[in-house]
This record gives C-alpha cells, structure tokens and sequence, in this order.
C-alpha cells in the first residue's frame, strides 16, 4: 500500500511542478489570417488576454523583450489584465500597458474583470474610471463598445458583453441584433477587427460581420488533454471547442487566446500561457 501512496504523492508532486513550469513560461504562437480586404503590404499584431496580474520578469521584462523581438504594428489587449477583487490593484496593468505603448499603438478591449468594476461601483468605487483616464492620458484606444481605424483598411472593435453572457453553467444566447445594437454596423469595406472577451459567440460575432474576433476568457480550458482539448472553462463548461488557437468558418476567423495568467483555478497542464502573434496578410 505504501508503494502506492508514494507513487501517488511523486505523481501529484510532477504534476505541480510541470503545472507551475506552465504558468511561469509563455509560448508564443504565430496564426496566419488572410483577406482581400487587406492592404498588400500586410500587417502584424500582438494580441494579450487574461494576465490576471501575472509577471514574467523582473517588471514584466520577459514578456515585454518578446514582444518587441516581433515588431508588431499594434498591441490588442482582450481584456482581464487585472484580477478584480475588492480593493483592485491597477498598478501592475497600467505600469505593463505604459510600456507597451512605447513599442507601438495599443488597443485596449474590456474583459468581464474590467468591466466588473464598472458594473459593481459601490464595491470597487472609481477605480474603472481611473483605468480609463490613465489608458487615454497614455495615448491607448480604450474600445469600450466602440471602434476605430487602424490604417486605411483595418477597423477594431471592442465590445462589453454583459453579465449573463459570463453567467456559469448556462451562459446567455445571443441574439443576432446584440452586437449591432452596442456597436452599430460593421464596415464591410473594411477588415473587421472584433475584441470580444468570450470565444463562445463566434457565430454572432461572424454574422455581425467581424472578419476576424480575438478573444480569451477560457484559459484554454485549465487542463488540455489530447484530442480532446480543454477540460474546463472558467463558467465550469466542458470541452467547448473554442478554449485556444485559431478557428475558421468561411473568410471569419477566430483567434482565440489560452490567457497569459489565472486566477482561481491557479492550474496549468498540457496549456502553456500564451502570446499571440496575428499575420494578416492579402489573400
């Protein structure tokens, strides 16, 4: 019996050790996105989702040397930088987010943690405000429910989705016209950027007409196991397709990130945490 519970306790102890390996070490992944509504010369863009606070670094000094090492043209931030607890830190995201900004134009979406300090002001007072006057005082498109150009032929979009589409369990269907009701019509001359937290709506997101949705919030499902992919997502659904790497329906793409922190459930197995690296190239 003691054989047994030895081998027990050295499994679970690799298992630690091996989770830990993963959550202190990014991959960094790079996905190919073509259009015919690109420009010939192409362009290349990071995307960052569900940091939680995390560090890789000294002052972020990993992170931040990859990602000058790839010369994007822009910096997209999904969302969930922080963890939003009651007496929320914003000090770790704003000082990564100033950095950034010296690297290359930084776009900036909400993830449920950010906009649950917007929701819940009689718990975490001004703080989303602070957030919002710090990231435009730093020169960052903050996309709240809103777009703008990047280029001639790009637009980026950011939209809030509200509390019952994170709801556990039983997450709200979405209606065809919520994303146009928050964000008006897409421009279909235009290659359609969207920032939307939650990989789970990719078909209203494609029918809104987002030619490509980068998103997160999945962790890549804690634990991936093979063939089978992501064990759990943070609103405790299993195996849902969309837990990490690029999806394809028709000329709709997306990209979804397997986060670069945790919160929680602070286990990674088989899920290293991830950089994102978009090629968008005339196609």
């Amino acid at each position: 019996m003691w054989i047994w519970m030895v081998t027990a306790a050295l499994l679970l102890l690799l298992l630690l050790l091996r989770s830990c390996d993963e959550r202190n070490y990014f991959s960094t992944e790079i996905y190919e996105v073509e259009s015919d509504k690109l420009e010939p010369e192409g362009k290349t863009v990071v995307f960052l989702s569900d940091l939680h606070d995390h560090t890789f670094g000294k002052e972020q000094s990993r992170l931040l040397e990859a990602i000058r090492k790839l010369q994007p043209e822009a910096i997209l931030i999904g969302g969930d930088m922080m963890v939003v607890k009651q007496g929320v830190d914003l000090d770790a995201t704003l000082f990564l987010v100033e950095r950034l900004t010296k690297i290359c134009p930084v776009y900036y979406g909400n993830g449920n943690h950010e906009n649950r300090m917007d929701r819940d002001r009689g718990c975490y007072g001004d703080r989303y405000d602070q957030l919002r006057n710090r990231l435009s005082q730093m020169g960052v498109m903050h996309l709240s429910d809103q777009s703008c150009a990047f280029g001639d032929d790009i637009v980026i979009s950011g939209l809030n989705l509200e509390l019952p589409y994170y709801r556990k369990f039983s997450p709200e269907v979405m209606s065809p016209l919520y994303l146009q009701q928050r964000l008006g019509t897409a421009d279909s001359g235009k290659f359609q950027i969207l920032l939307a937290h939650s990989p789970l709506y990719f078909d209203a997101y494609a029918a809104w007409g987002a030619d490509l949705t980068l998103a997160g919030h999945f962790h890549g499902g804690t634990i991936r196991l093979p063939w089978l992919g992501g064990l759990m997502t943070p609103q405790f659904q299993f195996f849902v397709p969309y837990c990490g790497g690029i999806f394809q329906k028709g000329k709709k793409y997306l990209v979804v990130s397997r986060g670069l922190g945790t919160h929680s459930i602070n286990i990674r197995l088989n899920n290293r945490a991830h950089l994102v690296v978009v090629n968008l190239r005339r196609g």
